[in-house]
């Protein structure tokens, strides 16, 4: 059985009630705008981010869930789908998980709308059931995610980064997501409990080893569905570079920024750049990092009694260190 099975297994009647409602969550009167979110729906990833929701509810409140839980996983679902919508245009990117993205097929204009949709569509299903805590935590990670992508393109422009920075950017780009993700799902059973902060991280530590480890993909040798080196064509400063740049001569960091500035679209550089970042432990030291957060988290999940939803949770965990893409 496949790991994600496996961790899917003490929430499969959940995710299934959960799809149906996640699809009515999204429903219009307007034909074309059902036909897309149809698009959408059948083209889903793993889903990582309600099983988290799902999760965390059943693993603090003895395995049992509410009406709650479920509008909060659809809740996160559709934002995090609008801003992937959102992101496939800014990026200019026509695939999407090996399909079309939505933008490659109906274009620009309407693939904004789509995001937007959702969006509102995501802050309504709160409003409208008067879960103001649940939208407090969402509308918070929409900010931070925000503020995290042009907090790394204003630092791509000056290659200016120190690790505490890159700490900064990764944490609110997409830790913050899935810290919402495990905080909502505790405020759904338990709200205004001690177990919402401790939950929530519990998902920051998560987020932060999940983005390390796609980091590490750049330098990697395996076929992941994108090509290595491309953080370095996009000039953005990485862990394993960050390190490097920071251990090496002042001679060998004037060619590194010399690299990146002015020839990250020349393959042979890149090349030597990932060699150099690999030969002065960059990635040793990324890895080290990685598996602190991870040993952190794993930490916080001590202290709740045992059931099939925490090891759940600590597969979840060891998952996103382990995965291959």
């Amino acid at each position: 059985m496949k790991i994600t099975e496996q961790i899917k297994q003490p929430i499969a009647f959940e995710m299934e009630l959960f799809e149906q409602k996640f699809l009515l969550s999204m429903s219009s009167k307007v034909a074309l705008l059902n036909r897309i979110t149809h698009y959408i729906v059948n083209r889903k990833g793993k889903q990582m981010r309600p099983m988290f929701v799902f999760l965390v509810a059943k693993m603090i409140n003895n395995g049992q869930v509410s009406e709650r839980t479920y509008r909060g996983a659809s809740v996160i679902e559709l934002i995090h789908t609008a801003t992937l919508v959102h992101d496939d245009v800014v990026d200019d990117s026509n695939r999407r998980r090996g399909f079309f993205s939505i933008n490659a097929l109906w274009k620009n204009k309407i693939a904004v709308l789509i995001g937007d949709y959702l969006l509102s569509k995501g802050l309504l299903l709160s409003i409208d059931n008067n879960d103001f805590d649940l939208l407090k935590i969402i509308s918070v990670a929409v900010r931070e995610m925000s503020e995290g992508e042009l907090l790394q393109i204003e630092k791509a422009r000056e290659l200016d980064i120190t690790e505490a920075v890159y700490y900064d950017i990764i944490r609110q780009k997409t830790a913050t997501l899935i810290a919402a993700c495990c905080s909502l799902g505790a405020a759904s059973v338990k709200p205004n409990s001690e177990d919402v902060e401790t939950m929530r991280k519990f998902g920051e530590l998560i987020g932060m080893a999940f983005q390390i480890k796609d980091d590490l993909f750049d330098y990697g040798e395996e076929s992941i569905g994108k090509p290595t080196g491309i953080d370095i064509k996009e000039r953005k400063m990485t862990l394993p570079l960050i390190y490097a740049l920071n251990n090496c001569s002042k001679k060998e960091k004037a060619w590194l920024i010399n690299s990146i500035k002015n020839h990250n679209k020349d393959k042979k550089r890149v090349k030597e750049v990932i060699k150099f970042v690999k030969e002065n432990n960059g990635l040793d030291y990324a890895v080290k990092k990685m598996k602190a957060f991870q040993n952190e988290a794993l930490e916080i999940l001590q202290r709740y009694p045992e059931s099939e939803f925490k090891s759940a949770l600590q597969l979840m965990v060891n998952y996103v260190i382990d995965r291959k893409k």
